[in-house]
């Protein structure tokens, strides 16, 4: 009598079907994860703690007349602020050293710095998780235009002006000695003794982040006689850094960023933000906005985040020109920060 033989591997198949498909009918929902952690406190607490600079002109500064903080990182600190509260006013601003931004992380005395401050392998799995970059910068340095130097080649034996604690520190005692030139380091703990002292000639050049040089010789008193040399020492990827230990918290500030760059790539503005959440008829720009989709619900903040936060600061490219940008002092072309659309490397991840 002949016998039906089912091939093993068609049964095999059919049983992992079989299975899958009972355990689909079986299963239900995950549910929307609920605030905890970090993004808890911060809602409880009813205000963001934000580390910055605070005298970095551009970036961070306290303008006295007002006692407000204002520039392209307190912009970022405002949009989490937004997101998370609906209030970009609820940000408590910490000025850090340095130093003092490491152990800032790490004792959850900030919720995020952002505070130009590079993205290294010590800092990513001691400090914090990195959020993405919003600044891409390189190391550069800045002599008086009258010392006719033009290139970094002519600062053999030079007295150069550095601060400690910062990547600047290895950074330029790497260069001069991959280019056997010698140099002497002139140390300071904080950022001001640093450019005084280059200011008063103390130091025949100082080195730090082309965009801090940039600032920094905004605030002096005749920038015109200051000149940062093309050299390119070294990548300063810069951006948002969260403690250690809190996923949640890590998406969420990692998730305002992409908004806010993918709001300039869609052409979504301040301006027409909120026009946009009745009149656009393009997919990605309704998820983003929260009109058609649940997607806020993965990162346990409301519908409206990116509404909230486009509203109070920008995108991008506004937050961008307003602070850095041509018609400022510092007058800052948009290079590799530029979107990815345009040559540069700022891209956001899919929002879906």
């Amino acid at each position: 009598m002949r016998r039906n033989v089912v091939p093993v591997g068609i049964a095999m198949a059919a049983l992992l079907v079989s299975g899958s498909v009972a355990m689909a009918q079986d299963a239900s929902p995950t549910p929307p994860p609920v605030a905890s952690g970090i993004l808890k406190q911060v809602q409880d607490r009813g205000q963001l703690v934000c580390g910055i600079n605070g005298a970095l002109p551009g970036f961070s500064q306290l303008d006295e007349g007002t006692g407000t903080y204002s520039g392209f990182d307190v912009d970022f600190c405002k949009a989490i602020a937004a997101a998370v509260l609906g209030d970009a006013s609820k940000v408590e601003y910490r000025t850090l050293s340095a130093a003092q931004r490491g152990p800032a992380l790490q004792t959850g005395e900030v919720d995020v710095l952002i505070r130009n401050t590079t993205w290294t392998v010590t800092r990513d799995t001691s400090w914090g998780l990195f959020a993405p970059t919003t600044f891409f910068d390189g190391q550069g340095i800045m002599v008086r235009a009258d010392l006719g130097v033009t290139e970094a080649s002519g600062l053999a034996s030079a007295t150069i002006c550095v601060q400690s604690g910062t990547t600047t520190e290895l950074n330029v005692t790497d260069y001069f000695r991959a280019n056997g030139l010698e140099f002497t380091p002139q140390v300071f703990a904080e950022i001001d003794p640093t450019y005084q002292a280059y200011e008063q000639g103390a130091c025949d050049a100082v080195t730090s982040d082309a965009s801090q040089l940039a600032s920094r010789r905004s605030a002096m008193a005749d920038p015109s006689a200051h000149v940062i040399l093309t050299d390119v020492l070294s990548k300063e990827p810069l951006g948002p850094v969260v403690p250690l230990g809190d996923d949640q918290w890590y998406n969420v500030v990692k998730w305002v960023v992409f908004g806010i760059i993918q709001a300039e790539e869609s052409g979504i503005t301040s301006a027409n933000v909120a026009d946009l959440t009745t009149s656009s008829t393009d997919p990605q720009t309704l998820r983003l906005l929260g009109v058609e989709s649940d997607l806020a619900s993965y990162l346990a903040l409301p519908s409206d985040w990116a509404v909230q936060a486009i509203s109070a600061v920008g995108n991008y490219g506004e937050i961008f020109d307003r602070n850095l940008g041509p018609s400022t002092p510092l007058a800052l072309e948009r290079g590799l920060n530029a979107l990815w659309t345009d040559g540069g490397l700022l891209y956001a991840m899919p929002y879906r």
